[in-house]
């Protein structure tokens, strides 16, 4: 099927056997399961279901992203598909070409956002002052040339030569060579970038955000057990799934997911299929006539799946379950409402019941209020506070539904209210090995981490003390923000957590000194984020810089974080594992999505590696890559003034290299050079001073003036020591080169020029501390040596080169000498005058920016609340925020 043959508003037809979705279509009837890979990087195929029915539905208007659970994306591969109602599984055409969701990313790669990175608008002035110095060059040796009456078509021609001397075409080749290298290398540790400039801002990070699950913890959750509710208290907890008796909660686990089976495996989400497998249960897919008639025998109507109980012998002796469950209808998990549910039936004549699972909070606002036990605040508190994840279960029945056909028309919103509670799910959600270390380091680099989760405020902290995201010691404050209502307004509140937990077992130690940090760290949760994003504009910033942990973020909302984070200058990095991160990912400066796909569109990075080891390797490539583009960008420019000062001194004089002169150094000596100098590797130590982002700045031009002045002055030396030797005889300046080619003068701006080009190529190969030393690149370390040796034949024993570059032979050896003299102390010179610059000069600007106010808004607040006096914020006073706009307290 091709999508030049679909418009909006057709109806296709989904394969059983599964297909390549040429476009966006909404799903109408039957389930698909498809693999979004491609888009998000998430490797669990994901359920869709068709388009809800009925009065509240026809009311409702289609969007791709509220209904994502209903909408199979264009570059989606549907693994198979079922149909329940009719004979086919039909969709219709909802997008196609660039209007989809894959031709939307598509769009992004080809013509990708800008990137506001100072570097390479500085880059961009950098070459107009250069084209600018082309055209004083060539006004320069258009005078030089009519005074030496050098005919019209030469002086255009040399003209034209200057400029391409002083704007070097290889100038944007040279420059990427770096991050390709970079690039490679991330490929060796298998992380996949499909946006190359971006692995240069991984230099410039300075705050990272985690998800929570798949991410920081272990993607497979361990069952802890299930606290049943009675009356209206809590049961002890119930280790062993297998030994609950029959009754609504266990059929709640049974079949309250969305499990699917794929050429007879289970697939699906990865705490759905820990809950089925800790009950032992099966499920069975409804196909074939004779399945289906068996089906609708036992339980009198049709059926998406059926859920059968574990063989006898594999029950304990004391719960013995024999009635299979068929399954009607799913309303699978959405992130906006915090919830799944699904309509079952038994055998026989029985009702229908509906059963829910989700964030215990959400499920316990759709409970009936007597149904929830009075302590359940206090046990939800005290077990996330443990690190476990929590889930609510509750069910209802329904008279109303007896058929399959009836479960299809019944609303998701009556479905999922009125419900008796059930009781606690309890999950270990384990941290990875690696998690601990790479917050660790990150902080020591002084590198900000953040958590945005979906998963519930306590569990949230208690992740973040045992990856020492927040320290023993440091204190936790929560900000709790309610809107507007009743006429009251919208009112903020910081209320400090309980005093720090002792060290965790199992959690990661290790001595060191971090950076200073705020005096606490917020906590926030995705309703309170809003509350002050939209009624308290004023604060957000200042939380923001404290603002550790936020907990119960939607994925918009985590989009939201990363754009308001960007705001305050920081370049924020984003760390996820998929699907519900992809916003915040794309919208991140550099977004690594952990996926077992090679790459995914989902963001510019995507890792193989399960982990965030990630993270720490692509920051040091970056800054690895960042000071290659300054040191590469440095050299060709020095390289051009070089070439231009040989040039005009040459002009002057009315003579010029020669074209293999040229040849020679651009291709053999700048090409080589500039080709292997980015194949430094970054260094192993991940430290908290970072490089340079702007290319002006005093450093970089310091570098470049004094250089430049450096250079000119032994060409200029080389040249009046040569014209004052006995055995000197002038040129014929009544011709033009080549005509008088060979000569003294040109031999002599050769041999010293191509030292030069060496020389600058050592000394700009800076490798501490964000890139290995030189030597540790062999290939450019061996290119260096051959060239300078053959630097050195060429101005002692020229032999056979003398006719193929048209060199002057030169027969005083001290002469020699004292030309290899000039390019050794030249090259001293250069090596003190840079390192002068790296540290005399760096170190007496930090104390200057030290005095001077920053331009980073970031920077600017931290040192405002450092000084404020009283500390802010006001614990436990209540902030509100009137009609006016100003905050008061109360």
């Amino acid at each position: 099927m091709n999508s030049t043959d679909l418009v909006p508003g057709d109806c296709i037809v989904v394969p059983t056997d599964g297909m390549f979705v040429p476009c966006d279509v909404a799903l109408l009837t039957g389930e698909c399961m498809v693999n979004e890979s491609l888009l998000t990087g998430e490797s669990t195929p994901v359920m869709k279901t068709p388009l809800p029915k009925g009065p509240p539905a026809a009311s409702s208007i289609y969007s791709p992203e509220e209904h994502r659970r209903h909408t199979i994306f264009c570059g989606t591969q549907v693994l198979q598909a079922k149909s329940y109602v009719g004979a086919e599984v039909l969709a219709v055409v909802i997008r196609t070409g660039f209007c989809t969701a894959k031709g939307d990313l598509i769009s992004s790669i080809l013509y990708p956002k800008p990137l506001d990175f100072k570097f390479y608008k500085d880059a961009v002035k950098f070459v107009l002052f250069l084209a600018v110095l082309a055209a004083l060059g060539t006004a320069y040796s258009i005078f030089i040339l009519i005074q030496n009456q050098v005919p019209a078509w030469q002086i255009v021609l040399r003209g034209l030569d200057i400029v391409t001397v002083v704007v070097p075409p290889a100038l944007p080749a040279a420059m990427t060579v770096g991050t390709i290298y970079a690039q490679n290398r991330l490929k060796k540790h298998g992380i996949f970038c499909i946006s190359p400039p971006r692995i240069n801002l991984c230099g410039k990070v300075r705050l990272v955000c985690f998800d929570k699950t798949g991410t920081l913890t272990e993607e497979g959750l361990d069952i802890w057990g299930v606290m049943p509710r009675e009356d209206s208290s809590f049961l002890p907890i119930v280790h062993e799934v297998r030994c609950m008796s029959n009754g609504p909660l266990l059929r709640c686990l049974v079949t309250c997911h969305t499990v699917s089976l794929l050429r007879d495996q289970p697939v699906g989400d990865p705490m759905d299929l820990k809950m089925l497998e800790s009950t032992g249960w099966t499920q069975e897919t409804v196909e074939g006539v004779e399945v289906e008639a068996q089906v609708v025998r036992l339980f009198g109507s049709k059926a998406l799946v059926v859920m059968k109980p574990p063989p006898l012998e594999d029950q304990p002796s004391d719960a013995q379950h024999t009635v299979p469950i068929a399954v009607l209808r799913r309303f699978p998990f959405a992130s906006s409402l915090q919830r799944m549910s699904v309509l079952v039936k038994l055998p026989g004549g029985t009702p229908s019941e509906a059963y829910m699972k989700g964030a215990p909070e959400m499920v316990a606002s759709r409970c009936k209020q007597e149904s929830v036990p009075g302590d359940f605040s206090e046990m939800l508190r005290h077990y996330t506070s443990d690190g476990f994840r929590v889930l609510g279960l509750s069910y209802k029945p329904l008279a109303a539904v007896r058929t399959f056909e009836e479960a299809q028309e019944v609303p998701r919103d009556s479905v999922e209210s009125g419900m008796l509670f059930l009781g606690f799910l309890l999950m270990k959600n384990l941290l990875k090995p690696e998690t601990a270390p790479v917050i660790h380091l990150l902080r020591s680099a002084e590198i900000r981490t953040v958590m945005a989760t979906g998963d519930n405020m306590l569990t949230a902290v208690n992740v973040a003390r045992s990856c020492r995201m927040v320290e023993v010691g440091e204190p936790v404050v929560f900000v709790n923000a309610v809107p507007p209502s009743d006429g009251q307004p919208s009112a903020l509140k910081f209320i400090p957590a309980e005093s720090p937990p002792q060290q965790l077992e199992g959690s990661y130690q290790q001595e060191g000194c971090f950076p200073e940090q705020p005096l606490t760290h917020f906590a926030l949760n995705g309703k309170s984020f809003a509350v002050v994003c939209e009624h308290f504009p004023d604060l957000l910033p200042k939380i923001l810089v404290q603002a550790t942990i936020f907990a119960r973020m939607s994925p918009d909302q985590k989009t939201l974080l990363v754009r308001s984070l960007q705001g305050l200058n920081y370049c924020v990095g984003m760390c996820g594992d998929g699907a519900n991160d992809c916003g915040a990912l794309k919208a991140a400066d550099v977004g690594i999505s952990l996926s077992e796909a090679e790459a995914s569109v989902a963001s510019p990075f995507t890792s193989k590696i399960a982990n965030i080891d990630c993270v720490p390797i692509a920051i040091r490539e970056g800054r690895c890559s960042l000071v290659t583009s300054f040191v590469v960008f440095k050299y060709m420019a020095l390289y051009s003034l070089v070439q231009f000062v040989s040039v005009l001194l040459l002009y002057t004089i009315n003579t010029n290299l020669s074209d293999l002169q040229f040849f020679f150094f651009d291709l053999v000596i700048t090409t080589t050079v500039a080709a292997l100098m980015g194949k430094t590797a970054p260094a192993k130590e991940l430290g908290p001073e970072r490089p340079q982002g702007t290319l002006i700045n005093p450093l970089v031009l310091g570098s470049l003036l004094l250089q430049t002045g450096l250079l000119v002055a032994v060409q200029v030396i080389c040249y009046f020591i040569t014209v004052s030797q006995r055995w000197y005889i002038p040129l014929n300046s009544t011709v033009t080169a080549p005509e008088n080619l060979p000569n003294y003068e040109n031999t002599v701006v050769f041999c010293i020029s191509g030292f030069q080009y060496l020389i600058l190529a050592v000394v700009m190969s800076k490798g501490y501390p964000f890139r290995r030393p030189l030597y540790s690149n062999v290939f450019f370390l061996v290119a260096l040596l051959v060239l300078f040796g053959l630097m050195i034949w060429l101005t002692l024993y020229p032999l056979g080169f003398m006719n193929m570059l048209t060199l002057k032979g030169i027969d005083d050896m001290n002469f020699k000498l004292v030309l290899l003299g000039m390019a050794t102390l030249h090259f001293f010179m250069a090596f003190v005058l840079e390192t002068f610059l790296d540290h005399g000069l760096m170190d007496g600007l930090r104390k200057l920016r030290r005095k001077k106010a920053s331009k980073k808004i970031f920077k600017r607040l931290e040192k405002e609340l450092r000084q404020q006096q009283p500390a802010w914020p006001p614990l436990n006073e209540p902030l509100f925020a009137p009609s006016m706009g100003s905050i008061t307290a109360r």
